[in-house]
């Protein structure tokens, strides 16, 4: 680390350090050059004896100053664009920012002092001609640093966005946009018809200016202003255009889904808060969407579309829904048994099945219970045969986890009809969730369909209100009064060729089921009720 007091590099490399100096030297050259032709062959020169002297002599004059003014206005410049070790982010932000303006703060005080030594030595020949060739001068200078001012703004685009992309501009503290594009005007435009206005008044006041004098005096400043005008036109215009343009072009991207679009910010005024605002917008976006889609996976993708469009309120709505039940069996003597991360890891693998089968077809995990899942067909959205797709999705689940996951066994329910679904609780805690008998009947018959084999049992009802197609796949059998109900649920069974492969597994019923001291044959399945 430099100790303090040691000069440092500012933000700005070489390169660009070389590319900033060239473009401003070559500028100011050609300035230079311009107001030297019009102050040595165009300007008047009044009742001076010899013209071709005065113009070798400030010719003479001309490449001197250049010599002496060059150098140092380099060496000034760099300084102006160092930094002591040990400044804050802040001083090198301001550096960035500042620096053409720290630039336009030189090469003005080289132009006036120009000025000032032109002005000098042309009044030892005559006041007359050292008052139009000060005049010259000063215009030519201010209009010249002007435009090297739009060049090395330009220039420091990409130190200014690398300053700015930290910090970006919260306040104005420069030019705002309207005085600058007042002030380039002044400058591209007013300066050189202000120019010729003095030429008119000089020649009315000293009447020493013939017409042809006079007329390429105006062609040639007139057609400096045109040409300076238009460059200094276009610069402050594309300083403005640039930015607003790239806020147009990401905001395209955005409307296409694209949120990770960001725009470089490089301009302290309020085009930079413009641009800044933007980043801002879009970060907020992608944070929006990162909770929309965090929500989804919470509860679901469908409840959190609902939620929006309902704006959380309370209540529900009868609907015909479908309802699967899914629990793993002996899931207390396999958490006693194993350790808590692998009992996890099985869990997931177990849920990460139930999710995408039911996803597939066209239902939603409604919640998770410990080792249990309830999903929900035909709410929030709607369904065209929610009690098939349940159906549907009892079939390939138990299929699925035979194949996938060997070791462990299930019990799978489901049932159809009529059920409230909307958000319950209070309006600082809630949930959407679906109340009624389905949701009632499958868990019961997912606590019988753990003694049968395959593992899944369905209400008649559900393939009564299932379309053909699936109703044909499952085989209806007894009917059996389940705990907690007062009306006989019949039960059906996939048949043997959509049920799981393998001869199936069996579990212990659990204790709370009803005894009725015999065996209901459903289709070829026979369910055991024990007390």
């Amino acid at each position: 680390m430099a100790r303090s007091g040691r000069v440092r590099r500012s933000v700005i490399g070489w390169p660009l350090r070389l590319l900033l100096a060239a473009v401003i030297v070559v500028a100011n050259l050609f300035g230079a050059a311009v107001v030297l032709a019009l102050a040595a062959w165009v300007l008047p020169t009044g009742t001076i004896a010899d013209p071709g002297r005065v113009r070798l002599l400030n010719l003479a004059l001309f490449g001197g100053y250049l010599l002496v003014a060059l150098p140092l206005g380099l060496f000034w410049g760099g300084r102006r664009f160092r930094l002591r070790a040990g400044d804050a982010q802040r001083r090198e932000r301001t550096l960035v920012l500042y620096g053409p303006l720290r630039l336009a703060t030189v090469q003005t005080a080289l132009w006036l002092a120009a000025a000032v030594v032109f002005v000098a030595f042309n009044a030892t020949f005559s006041w007359r001609l050292a008052l139009s060739v000060g005049e010259t001068v000063l215009l030519g200078g201010l209009t010249t640093v002007a435009l090297a001012y739009l060049l090395s703004e330009r220039i420091l685009r990409p130190a200014a966005a690398r300053v700015l992309a930290t910090d970006p501009p919260r306040r104005r503290k420069r030019f705002g946009v309207l005085v600058r594009a007042v002030l380039f005007w002044a400058l591209g435009t007013g300066v050189p018809v202000l120019g010729l206005l003095l030429s008119a008044v000089s020649a009315l006041v000293f009447k020493d200016v013939a017409v042809t004098q006079l007329a390429v005096i105006v062609l040639a400043i007139g057609g400096t202003a045109l040409v300076v005008g238009l460059l200094m036109t276009v610069g402050a215009a594309r300083a403005v255009a640039d930015p607003v343009l790239a806020v147009r072009k990401a905001m395209g991207r955005v409307e296409e889904g694209d949120l990770h679009v960001r725009v470089p910010v490089y301009d302290g005024t309020e085009l930079g808060q413009l641009q800044a605002g933007f980043n801002t917008m879009a970060a907020g976006l992608r944070e929006r969407e990162r909770i929309r889609d965090l929500f989804g996976r919470q509860v679901g993708r469908e409840v959190a579309a609902a939620a929006l469009r309902s704006e959380g309120q309370l209540g529900g709505e009868v609907r015909r829904v479908a309802v699967l039940f899914v629990d793993l069996v002996g899931s207390t003597a396999l958490a006693a048994q194993r350790p808590p991360t692998e009992v996890v890891t099985l869990l997931n693998r177990f849920f990460g099945v139930v999710v995408e089968v039911v996803e597939s077809c066209g239902g939603w995990i409604n919640k998770f219970e410990g080792d249990a899942a309830l999903a929900v067909f035909g709410a929030p959205a709607d369904a065209d045969d929610p009690a098939g797709a349940a159906l549907e999705a009892g079939r390939l689940l138990a299929r699925r986890l035979a194949a996938e996951l060997p070791d462990v066994t299930v019990g799978i329910g489901v049932s159809a009809g009529e059920a409230v679904a909307g958000n319950i609780g209070d309006v600082r805690r809630y949930e959407y969730t679906v109340i009624g008998d389905p949701v009632n009947e499958a868990a019961r018959l997912t606590e019988l369909a753990k003694s049968v084999p395959g593992g899944v049992l369905a209400a008649g009802v559900a393939v009564e209100l299932a379309r053909a197609e699936e109703a044909a796949r499952w085989m209806l059998g007894d009917a059996v009064t389940l705990r907690g109900r007062c009306e006989p649920t019949q039960l059906a069974t996939p048949r043997p060729t959509d049920a799981p492969a393998g001869p199936g597994r069996v579990a212990e019923a659990g204790s709370g089921r009803e005894d009725h001291g015999r065996s209901v044959q459903g289709g070829g399945t026979s369910v055991k009720r024990t007390g």
